[in-house]
C-alpha cells in the first residue's frame, strides 16, 4: 500500500493491442480526440504538446452540454512505459492533481495502470462523489481499448 493510499484513485485495465500502440494513443492530438474521457463526452483541444513541461489546454464536453475547462502537463514521459501528469481545471488550479500512467506489456496485449494522487483525502473523496472519478477513469480506459483495437484492426494509424 503506498504512502498516498488515502488520497489516491487507481483504475487499470489489460487493452488487447501491442503496448507501444497504446502508448500512442496519448502522444498525439489526433488520438486523443477519438477516445479521451468518460462515455458521452467529446473533447475539443485548444493547445496540445506532448513534451515533459509541455501542455494541453482543452474542454470536454459533457452529454448534457455542459463544458469542462481542462488544462494538463506532462511531468515525465519514459516511452512506451510511463507517463507523469499535472491535471486541472487550468494551470493555477489550486485542486489539480497528479497522475502517472504506466504500460506493461502482458502478452500480446498491454496492461494500462491510471494512478491519481489527490492533494487531500476530501478532495479525493469529493472526485469519488460528485464526479464519479472511479467510474469515469474505467469508462475513458474502456474508450482507449476500443479505439487502439479498432487502430490495430485496420493496420492504419488513427
Amino acid at each position: 500500500m503506498s504512502a498516498a493510499a488515502d488520497r489516491e484513485i487507481v483504475v487499470a485495465r489489460v487493452i488487447d493491442a501491442p503496448r507501444a500502440l497504446v502508448f500512442e494513443a496519448f502522444t498525439a492530438v489526433r488520438h486523443l480526440s477519438r477516445w479521451w474521457g468518460p462515455e458521452g463526452f467529446t473533447t475539443t483541444t485548444e493547445s496540445f504538446e506532448f513534451r515533459e513541461g509541455g501542455e494541453w489546454v482543452f474542454v470536454m464536453h459533457g452529454p448534457d452540454g455542459t463544458d469542462y475547462a481542462e488544462w494538463i502537463t506532462w511531468t515525465a514521459i519514459e516511452p512506451p512505459e510511463r507517463i507523469a501528469l499535472r491535471h486541472g481545471e487550468s494551470r493555477d488550479d489550486p485542486n489539480a492533481f497528479e497522475s502517472v500512467l504506466t504500460f506493461e506489456t502482458v502478452g500480446t496485449a498491454t496492461r494500462i495502470e491510471l494512478r491519481t494522487v489527490f492533494g487531500s483525502t476530501a478532495q479525493r473523496d469529493e472526485a469519488i462523489e460528485k464526479y464519479h472519478a472511479v467510474e469515469g477513469g474505467e469508462q475513458t480506459l474502456g474508450n482507449l481499448a476500443a479505439y487502439v483495437a479498432e487502430v490495430a484492426r485496420s493496420g492504419v494509424e488513427g
